[in-house]
Order: structure tokens, then sequence, then C-alpha cells
């Protein structure tokens, strides 16, 4: 095994899988629910949540320290694995949670013909369409989150298909919300959880944001 992938494995993915199970086994049993698939999918959620936030955490908590961007850090990197994974899990899971057997009728409806946009367009399908769009994204960047993936694509190329973490992450924002106020309804503290997350990474992101243009501008101003 590579010397770099040997310390993947020991320093970001073992702690990470740790992190992720513990989590989602401490949701599961902790929730009152009475079905197994409802338990799944709620406690495969968060942790999914949780590390796309820290994804977007990294780069500018860097450019506030005064570090250079990168293209590929292998932290930030992992993370995103794990969120994918569990990010995934969640929305394979939540296929069969809310209508058994029929998991079309999240986007359309049931009785299609009844309506001029058979797509279901109220807030059940708004959220799961979200959803749907973010899992699309994950995979996507799951799938070329490897060495191989940015040797073929090139810097720039491979960069730009990692930058759709960010609509990634505001389609999970809208899926997340919609559903804990929406139509489930769940404790307030799970929505005070998951505007945190919104908040801390649209605040880091301006802030990183507005510490590149600073730097910009001072390298400019002494050329």
């Amino acid at each position: 095994m590579p010397p770099r992938l040997a310390r993947r494995l020991w320093r970001h993915h073992l702690p990470l899988f740790l992190l992720s199970a513990g989590g989602a086994f401490a949701l599961y049993v902790t929730r009152d629910y009475s079905d197994v698939l409802m338990r799944l999918s709620f406690s495969t959620a968060w942790p999914a949540l949780v590390l796309l936030t820290l994804t977007l955490l990294i780069g500018p908590w860097r450019l506030l320290k005064g570090k250079t961007s990168a293209v590929s850090l292998d932290l930030r990197r992992d993370i995103g694995i794990w969120a994918g994974i569990t990010g995934l899990l969640h929305t394979g899971i939540g296929q069969c949670v809310h209508l058994r057997g029929r998991p079309w009728l999240y986007y359309v409806y049931e009785k299609w013909n009844a309506h001029v946009v058979p797509l279901r367009h109220d807030i059940f399908g708004f959220c799961n369409f979200a959803g749907l769009f973010a899992a699309l994204i994950l995979l996507m960047a799951l799938a070329t989150s490897n060495d191989a993936s940015l040797r073929a694509l090139g810097n720039t190329s491979w960069k730009s298909l990692q930058r759709w973490n960010y609509a990634c992450f505001a389609l999970a924002g809208f899926h997340t919300f919609g559903y804990l106020v929406g139509i489930e309804r769940l404790n307030p503290a799970f929505i005070a959880v998951a505007a945190l997350c919104v908040i801390v990474a649209a605040g880091l992101q301006w802030a990183g944001y507005r510490g590149r243009i600073v730097s910009q501008t001072v390298r400019n101003g002494t050329k």
C-alpha cells in the first residue's frame, strides 16, 4: 500500500468512519420512531449534513490562516468521500420510508392525470427533488474524488466539478429545512443544528472570499 494512502486510511478514513457510524448509532437508538427505516433515514441524514458542512469550512479556514488555496486537499477530499457515502446511504433508505414499494410517488402524483403538471410541486415533492439532485451531485463528486480523475480531467476541470459541492449544500439545506419545518415538524433543536450548519458554512465562506479579495488587492498594489 502506498504510504500516502496508508496515512489517509489511518488518519482520515478510520476516524471519519468511527465518527459517522457512532453519530448515526447515537441518533438511531435515541429516536422514538417505531419504524426501523425511519430511524435509519434520520440517523444517516445528520452525519451527511455535518460532513458536507465541514467540506466547505476547510478551504476558507486555510485562507484565513494565511495558507495558500489548493486544488485538492486529502483531508477535504476524504471528508467529502464520507459525506457522499452517508448522503447516498440516506438517499437510498429515504426512498423506502414514506411510500413503501412506490418510490416514484416521491416525484410524481399518484393520480398524475388529475394534474396539469404530473411532477410533484407541493412541499413534499420540492424536498424530494432537492434531495435527489443533491444526491446526484454527491455521486458525481464521490466518483471523481480520486487521483486518477484529477489526472484525467486536469486541475481546472476537476475543480469545476468539485465546486458543484456548493450547489449540493444548498439543495441539501432546502431538503433538510423542508422536511424539518414543512413535513415532519421535528424538535426545534434539530432546526437549530441545521441552521447552525448553514450559518457557519456561509459565514466562513464569505470571510474566506473577503480575505481572498483583500489579498489580491494587496498583491496588485505592490506590483
